[in-house]
């Protein structure tokens, strides 16, 4: 991404925090339904993107009532601005998830702003802005969430409390199911050279034991946000035509022109491509299975 990207999202954020201001003062809309705790109703939950948004309707259940923000694969993510009804919605949650590591600060921001109990994903492993912050892709990542979303909703909803355990227990016990096909698959990827057009499955490449060979100059341009050289770009192709790279990640929700050179050098090369997205393809409702997916192409590549 260039640098005009990294200035839209910083506007986003400031945007994000200007405007819930503003809708706070018009108070809580009619149609919100209670929070668990206050009432019995159910709690309200507001998630920045819907991979978390499902992993936070599967631990809640019955007991909440999950709102996402991004859910489409149609547009660039990290250049998400928000509108004054996505902001209004941070206002009225119980419990708020955002992706965190300077993915959606937008979000962040709209959400520190209230008095939700806010779940931030990268924190909860260690992951700072700089790193890659596609973690919903880590098995790490993932537990850790869904241990802190279900901590949240026990001291939303504490009447609740063993049904919250429950649910935790029986996710976790789909997500050792993943990560027991994650070993399966490495014993066909642990130590297979790939590369990226963007750094967005790192995580899940790592688990799976891979190594990533993206040409340097490439690899740095993509995590400074900026545009690689022509020499990068060549450097690239080159690598895939001569035959160290054996399979090319391509994230299609941030094709360009020069994704479609290195795709077109992949392809030429009779390199496999894993095509994935960012956010949750809508054929999937469980970021668990989407991720059972994407192992599946990964082994199959």
């Amino acid at each position: 991404m260039q640098i005009s990207s990294i200035i839209r999202r910083a506007v986003a954020g400031v945007a994000a925090a200007s405007m819930l201001v503003a809708v706070a003062a018009c108070g809580t809309s009619k149609d919100n339904k209670t929070a668990g705790g206050e009432g019995g109703g159910t709690i309200e939950v507001v998630a920045s993107i819907n991979q978390w948004g499902s992993v936070a309707k599967d631990l809640g259940g019955s007991h909440v009532d999950v709102t996402n923000i991004m859910t489409k694969t149609n547009v660039e993510a990290h250049d998400y601005e928000p509108t004054s009804q996505d902001v209004a919605k941070f206002g009225t949650a119980k419990v708020a998830v955002v992706n965190g590591a300077d993915y959606d600060p937008w979000a962040s921001k709209a959400a520190s702003a209230t008095k939700a109990t806010l779940v931030t994903a990268a924190e909860t492993a260690g992951i700072k802005e700089g790193d890659s912050p596609h973690v919903w892709f880590s098995a790490k990542v993932r537990n850790n969430t869904a241990d802190a979303i279900t901590a949240a909703y026990q001291k939303a909803d504490p009447s609740h409390k063993d049904d919250y355990a429950k649910l935790n227990k029986e996710w976790h016990a789909k997500e050792d199911q993943l990560e027991s096909k994650i070993k399966d698959a490495s014993a066909k990827t642990k130590d297979v050279p790939y590369a990226a057009t963007e750094s967005v499955a790192w995580y899940l490449a790592d688990d799976l034991g891979m190594k990533d060979a993206t040409p340097t100059g490439y690899a740095q341009a993509s995590a400074n946000e900026s545009e690689p050289t022509p020499s990068d770009i060549k450097a690239f192709q080159d690598a895939l035509k001569g035959g160290s790279i054996k399979m090319l990640v391509f994230n299609t929700q941030e094709a360009n022109s020069t994704t479609d050179q290195i795709t077109g050098a992949a392809k030429s090369a009779n390199v496999p491509i894993v095509e994935l997205t960012e956010q949750m393809p809508k054929e999937y409702t469980n970021l668990l299975d989407w991720m059972s997916a994407l192992v599946d192409q990964f082994a199959k590549a």
